[in-house]
């Protein structure tokens, strides 16, 4: 899968409309309708989504990019821990710790645990 088709996708869906898309429908190839209201991608992900996609791709097929770092990113920020993000890309732990290495050099300002509000400043 070419970087320019998942910048064009993200550029057309917008960050949560692209992580809609991968999280409904990652690694298929999906039929994207030239009207989207006549299908069940708006159920899947979104209606504002599935009306960008199909003014890109109307009536044409796509196949739905895998995007483990980006999704990776996302569950990290979100809080999740290795195992559970681990399981939703269906890696290894060991295979994330390296993908998460991977994602953090390309992207040194994401994929940061939030902080936990619980813990106490100790000094």
């Amino acid at each position: 899968m070419s970087e320019d088709f998942v910048g064009d996708l993200k550029q057309a869906l917008g960050d949560d409309g692209f992580f809609a898309l991968v999280e409904a429908h990652a690694g298929m190839r999906l039929y994207v309708p030239a009207d989207p209201g006549r299908s069940e991608l708006p159920t899947t992900i979104g209606l504002e989504t599935a009306s960008r996609l199909s003014k890109v791709y109307p009536g044409g097929y796509i196949k739905v990019p895998l995007a483990r770092e980006f999704r990776a990113l996302r569950y990290r920020e979100a809080g999740l821990g290795n195992r559970d993000i681990a399981r939703r890309l269906g890696l290894t732990e060991t295979g994330l710790e390296k993908l998460m290495k991977r994602a953090r050099t390309a992207n040194p300002e994401r994929g940061t645990k939030p902080k936990d509000t619980r813990q106490m400043d100790l000094f």
